[in-house]
C-alpha cells in the first residue's frame, strides 16, 4: 500500500488548514464586540448631548415631547404595517393549494419554496421588520402633525363653502390625510407581498391555462383590493374638503387658494358622485368572498376608472368652457369675494387703512420747510453700509467683527426716544492672532460691547456719532454686562470656566483676563460627557486636553435662531434678531412665527421668496419650519440673553389659535405677555419679515372688489432696490408722522409702485413700537393712478443724470474715491413725497465709508448738498435758515458780516479765492472731504470778500467824484 505521506500523484500530501486558535478567537470576538460598542456609542453620543444641551437651557420637556412623541408614532405605525404586512404573508401561506395539485409551472418554482422552507419564519420576520422600520421612520417625520391634532383649538371661523371651523383644516384634515396614505401604503404592500407569496406557492397561475386562481386566493385579493377601492372611496370624500384649500392658477393672481366656480359647481359633485361608486366597486370585490369571481369587481372598477375621466375629468372642463369662460368675471366674483376676505384675514391684512394721497402739494415753501422737520426724524446713518465704519472705529483689535448689516433700535436720551444704529462687537476666530486648538475655543471665546450711533446726525468727518464706544464699553448705556458669548456670527464651540484663563479684552496697559461665572453650557467634568462631545465635536483633544477640568463646561448653537429654533422647533424665526441693553444686560430680540398652509381660500405665498431683498443674505434668511403658507401671526417674541445665553419666549399674539394649541403641546414653554418687562417692551418692533410677506400679499390684496381684483387693473409691484438690481428695495425703520397722525412714531415703510411702471402707486406704513396703542396698524397711501410722482428708480435715476450732480460724483470718482448710495427714504409731506438718500465717500486710501452728500428731492426740485439741512434749505428755497431749521434774522446776519470784515482790495481777495479754489481741488482728488468743506467755505468767504471790497471802493470812488465835484462847482460858483 503506498505511502500517502509521500509526494507526487494523487497520494501526495495535503495542506491541512488548522482552525485559528483559542486566543486568536478571543481577540477575533473582542475585537468584534469593541467595533460593535463604538457604534453604539457613536449613536448615544448624539442623543446623549441633545438631552444635556436641552437640560441645559431648562428645556428638557420640549427635548422628551418631541422624543417620546416621535418613539410613539414610529411604534405604532411601524407595529400597524408590520403586522398588515405578515398578516397577510402568513394568511397567503396558510390558504396554499396541496402541493399534489402543482401544475408544471410551479414545478419550476419548487427549489425556490425548497430553499424557503428553513428560513420561512425567519424570512417573514425578516420582511415585517424591514418593512415596519422604514413605515415606522416615515410616520416619525410627522409628529408635528400628530400633536396639532391632538391639541388643535378652534380658530372660531368658519370656512364659506363646508362651514367648517378653520382648525378642521390647518389641524385636522393634515392628520386624516397621513392616515389615509398610510393605509394606501399598507393596502398596497400587502397586496403585493400576498401575490407573491400566492404564486410561489401556487395559489395564482400566469403561463398554465385553466384557472388562473384558486378560490382561496381570489377571495384574499379581492378583499385587499376592496380595502384599496374603500381607501379611495374615503380620499374621494375628503378631496372635497381638499378644494377649499386647494391651489392653482387663476387669471387674477398666481396663488390661487380656494373653489372656483367649476370646482364648487363640477368638482364638487363629481367628488360626492366618485365616492358613492367607490363604496359600491369596494362592496363587490368584497361579495367576492362568496361568488368566487372576479367578473363583477372587475366591471366596476372599471366603470369607476370611466367615471373618474368622464365626471372628475370632462365634465369640468365642458363647465369651464361654456358656462365659465363666456362670463368668467360674473362667475367667479362670489368666490373673489371669499379668497380676498379669507387671504386678507389670514395675513392680517384686513384692517390696513388706505387713504387716497395726490402726490402733489399745495403749501408753501415755509410751510413745506417745517415739516418737513416735523414730520420725520430722518434717518441718514444706513445700517446697510455703515458696518464697515463700526468695524475700522471700533473693531479695536482684529479678533472682533460686527455683522455685514447693523440694526436700528430705539433709545431715551433727555427724555426724547432717538432712533439709533447698533451692533455688538462678537469674536472673530479669523482674526485670532495664532490660530490654534486653544487660542480657538479657550482663550479667544467672547466679544464685548455693544457700539451705537446716533441714526439721525454724522459727525464733522461724515462719521457715525457714537453714543455707546470704546473698551471698556462707555457712554448713555450706563453699567451693563457687556460680555457677548452668543451672537449672531458666533458659531463655533467654546470651552470656559476651567482652568484655563479666557482674554477678556485689551487696554493701553495689556490683557485682561477672565472666568466665565455663567451657568450656561453643559458641564464637561464627568468623563462620559467629554467622550460624548469628543465623538459630537469630532475632537478627540477634549477626551484627555489638560485645559478641561473642574469647572468646565462646553458652549454651542450660540447663535440667537438657532437657539431659539431649537427650543420652540414648531416656530419660524424671522431673519434678523437684533441686540438690545435691556436690564443690564444685552438681549438678543428674535421675533417668530407661528404658520399653517390649511387656511381655506387664503392664498399661499412661499416665505423664503417673499422675505428676501438687497439686503438677504444666509445669516439673515428665514428660517421656516413650512415655506409655503397661506396663515402667519408673530405670535411669539423671544429673548437670548448674550452672556448667558438663557433664552425665554413670550406669549405676544394671545389670540392666535396655533399658538395656543403648540401651548397647549408644550405646557410651560411659552411665558404670558405680562411678564415682558418695562425695559424690553421699549426695545420690541415689529419684524421687518411679516411686514414683507404683508406687503408681498397687498401688491395685490389691497383691492377689495371683486372686478377690480379680477381686471387687475390696480395690482402694485414693490419695487426694486435702486442700487441693488433685480433685488427687492428693503423696507427701512423710521420715525414718522403719517397723514391722520399727530405725533411722530416709530415704524416700518417701503413703497410700491403700479405693476410694471416706475412712477410711485403707494407708500405704506406699519406703526412698529410695541407700546404704541396703534402697533401694527398698517397705513396705506394710494396715489391716483395716472400719478406722475417718482418711483425710487426714477429718483436714483434723476440723482445720476442732473449734470451739476453727476459731475460732482465723477470728480469724487477721479480721485480714486467710490461713491456708496445710502438708503432712499421716502416721506409723505404736506400731500407730496419728499425723498432723502445720503451719500456716502470712501476716500482714497481709506477703507471706510463717511456720510459726505445728502441728495433730496421734493417734486421735480433736486438738492445736492453736505448736510440734511443745507438740502432741505435749497430744495424749499429758504436759504435764511441756520443748521436746525430756525430763520436767521437780519441782526444774525449783520453779525455775520461783522465777523467776516470784507479784504481790503478785491486782487487780494481775488488771490485768497484762487487759493482756496487750488487747495479744495487738491482735497477732492485725495478723497480728503473734511479739508475740501473747508476749502469750499474758505472760497465762498473770499468772493463774497471780492463783492463787498468791489461795492466797498466803487462807492467810496463815486463819493469822492461827486466831492470833487461839489467843491470844483462851489469854487466855480464862487
Amino acid at each position: 500500500m503506498p505511502d500517502r505521506g509521500s509526494g507526487g500523484g494523487p497520494s501526495g500530501p495535503r495542506i491541512r488548514v488548522g482552525r485559528p486558535s483559542r486566543r486568536a478567537r478571543t481577540l477575533l470576538m473582542t475585537a468584534g464586540v469593541l467595533v460593535v460598542l463604538a457604534m453604539l456609542f457613536v449613536m448615544f453620543s448624539g442623543f446623549w448631548t441633545d438631552w444635556l444641551w436641552y437640560r441645559s437651557v431648562d428645556y428638557s420637556s420640549v427635548f422628551t415631547k418631541t422624543l417620546w412623541t416621535k418613539v410613539g408614532m414610529f411604534a405604532v405605525f411601524g407595529l400597524l404595517m408590520a403586522l398588515a404586512v405578515g398578516f397577510n404573508i402568513w394568511l397567503a401561506h396558510r390558504l396554499r393549494p396541496p402541493l399534489s395539485a402543482m401544475s408544471m409551472e410551479q414545478q419550476s418554482l419548487d427549489r425556490y419554496r425548497m430553499g424557503l422552507a428553513p428560513y420561512k419564519k425567519w424570512v417573514l420576520l425578516g420582511i415585517t421588520a424591514l418593512v415596519g422600520l422604514i413605515s415606522g421612520a416615515s410616520a416619525a417625520g410627522q409628529w408635528r402633525t400628530w400633536l396639532m391634532w391632538v391639541n388643535g383649538v378652534a380658530f372660531g371661523t368658519k370656512d364659506p363653502q363646508f362651514h367648517k371651523d378653520v382648525s378642521f383644516y390647518a389641524f385636522d384634515l393634515p392628520f386624516y390625510r397621513f392616515l389615509l396614505s398610510f393605509g394606501f401604503a399598507a393596502a398596497i404592500l400587502s397586496l403585493i407581498a400576498a401575490a407573491l407569496v400566492h404564486y410561489l406557492y401556487g395559489g395564482l397561475r400566469v403561463t398554465t391555462p385553466g384557472a388562473r386562481a384558486t378560490a382561496q386566493a381570489t377571495g384574499h385579493l379581492s378583499v385587499l383590493l376592496g380595502v384599496f377601492v374603500a381607501l379611495k372611496a374615503v380620499a374621494y370624500w375628503l378631496d372635497r374638503y381638499g378644494l377649499a384649500v386647494k391651489s392653482g392658477d387663476f387669471k387674477a393672481t398666481d396663488n390661487w387658494t380656494g373653489l372656483k366656480y367649476v370646482d364648487a359647481n363640477a368638482y364638487l359633485p363629481a367628488k360626492t358622485i366618485l365616492f358613492i361608486i367607490a363604496i359600491i366597486c369596494a362592496l363587490l370585490f368584497f361579495a367576492t368572498i362568496w361568488r368566487r369571481t372576479w367578473q363583477l369587481p372587475v366591471i366596476g372598477f372599471g366603470l369607476m376608472v370611466l367615471s373618474a375621466i368622464l365626471i372628475g375629468g370632462l365634465y369640468p372642463a365642458l363647465v369651464q368652457k361654456f358656462q365659465v369662460s363666456p362670463n368668467e368675471q360674473a362667475k367667479e366674483a362670489p368666490y373673489i369675494k371669499k379668497n380676498i376676505e379669507a387671504t386678507r384675514d389670514a395675513y392680517d391684512i384686513d384692517d390696513a387703512e388706505v387713504r387716497q394721497y395726490d402726490g402733489k402739494s399745495k403749501a408753501d415753501d415755509d410751510k413745506l420747510r417745517d415739516a418737513a422737520d416735523s414730520t420725520a426724524s430722518i434717518r441718514l446713518l444706513d445700517p446697510n453700509v455703515v458696518s464697515p465704519t463700526f468695524q475700522q472705529k471700533q473693531q479695536v483689535r482684529g479678533y472682533y467683527q460686527f455683522p455685514q448689516t447693523l440694526d436700528v433700535d430705539r433709545y431715551e436720551k433727555d427724555g426724547k426716544e432717538q432712533d439709533t444704529v447698533v451692533g455688538v462687537r462678537e469674536i472673530n476666530t479669523k482674526g485670532i492672532p495664532e490660530k490654534n486648538w486653544i487660542n480657538e475655543h479657550f482663550k479667544y471665546t467672547h466679544g464685548y460691547g455693544m457700539v451705537a450711533a446716533k441714526g439721525t446726525s454724522v459727525d464733522k468727518d461724515g462719521a457715525p456719532d457714537f453714543t455707546e464706544k470704546d473698551l471698556p464699553p462707555k457712554g448713555d448705556k450706563g453699567k451693563y454686562e457687556g460680555r457677548i458669548y452668543y451672537g449672531e456670527k458666533t458659531s463655533q464651540y467654546a470651552i470656559v470656566g476651567g482652568p484655563q484663563k479666557e482674554l477678556d479684552y485689551a487696554d493701553n496697559k495689556g490683557e485682561k483676563t477672565y472666568t466665565y461665572k455663567g451657568d450656561s453650557g453643559v458641564d464637561l467634568s464627568n468623563p462620559v460627557n467629554r467622550a460624548a462631545y469628543a465623538v459630537n465635536f469630532n475632537e478627540p483633544q477634549i477626551l484627555y486636553s489638560g485645559a478641561i477640568g473642574k469647572g468646565s463646561r462646553v458652549l454651542y448653537n450660540r447663535t440667537p435662531k438657532e437657539r431659539v429654533e431649537a427650543v420652540a422647533p414648531w416656530l419660524t424665526i424671522d431673519g434678523d434678531p437684533y441686540p438690545s441693553v435691556v436690564d443690564g444686560r444685552v438681549q438678543w430680540i428674535v421675533d417668530a412665527y407661528t404658520t399653517s398652509n390649511g387656511y381655506p381660500y387664503s392664498s399661499r405665498t412661499t416665505l423664503g421668496d417673499t422675505t428676501e431683498d438687497s439686503l438677504t443674505d444666509g445669516q439673515r434668511s428665514v428660517v421656516a419650519q413650512q415655506n409655503r403658507v397661506n396663515y402667519i401671526r408673530n405670535s411669539v417674541k423671544a429673548t437670548v440673553d448674550a452672556y448667558s445665553g438663557k433664552v425665554k419666549l413670550y406669549e405676544w399674539d394671545k389670540k392666535d389659535p396655533v399658538l395656543k394649541t403648540w401651548m397647549k403641546a408644550f405646557p410651560g414653554t411659552v411665558k404670558s405677555k405680562a411678564s415682558i418687562s418695562d425695559d424690553l417692551m421699549d426695545h420690541l418692533r415689529y419684524p421687518q419679515d411679516l411686514f414683507k410677506v404683508q406687503r408681498e400679499l397687498l401688491q395685490t390684496y389691497h383691492v377689495t372688489s371683486p372686478s377690480q381684483f379680477y381686471s387687475g387693473s390696480e395690482r402694485w409691484q414693490v419695487p426694486d432696490d435702486p442700487t441693488h438690481k433685480g433685488n427687492a428695495v428693503p423696507p427701512y425703520y423710521l420715525s414718522l408722522k403719517m397723514p391722520g397722525q399727530k405725533d411722530q412714531q416709530f415704524q416700518l415703510t417701503t413703497t410700491f409702485n403700479p405693476n410694471k411702471r416706475e412712477t410711485l402707486g403707494a407708500f405704506m406704513a406699519v406703526d412698529a413700537d410695541a407700546r404704541s396703542d396703534e402697533y401694527g396698524k398698517i397705513r396705506l397711501l394710494r396715489l391716483p393712478p395716472n400719478t406722475t410722482v417718482a418711483g425710487p428708480s426714477q429718483v436714483q435715476s434723476k440723482f445720476n443724470s442732473e449734470p451739476e450732480i453727476a459731475e460732482i460724483i465723477n470728480r469724487i470718482r477721479r480721485g480714486d474715491s467710490e461713491v456708496e448710495y445710502g438708503n432712499l427714504m421716502t416721506v409723505p409731506l404736506e400731500g407730496g413725497l419728499l425723498y432723502v438718500e445720503p451719500v456716502y465717500v470712501r476716500g482714497a486710501g481709506v477703507n471706510y465709508p463717511r456720510m459726505q452728500k445728502v441728495l433730496v428731492t421734493y417734486g421735480e426740485r433736486v438738492a445736492f448738498e453736505d448736510s440734511l439741512d443745507k438740502a432741505l434749505n435749497k430744495v424749499f428755497n429758504t436759504p435764511d435758515r441756520d443748521e436746525g431749521g430756525e430763520r436767521t434774522g437780519p441782526g444774525d446776519q449783520e453779525k455775520e458780516k461783522g465777523e467776516n470784515p470784507p479784504n481790503a482790495s478785491v486782487d487780494e481777495a481775488l488771490k485768497d479765492a484762487q487759493s482756496a479754489y487750488d487747495a479744495g481741488q487738491k482735497a477732492l482728488e485725495k478723497g480728503d472731504w473734511e479739508e475740501y468743506g473747508k476749502q469750499q467755505k474758505a472760497l465762498e468767504d473770499a468772493l463774497k470778500d471780492a463783492s463787498e471790497a468791489e461795492q466797498s471802493d466803487g462807492g467810496k470812488n463815486g463819493s469822492g467824484s461827486g466831492s470833487d465835484g461839489d467843491s470844483g462847482s462851489g469854487s466855480g460858483g464862487g
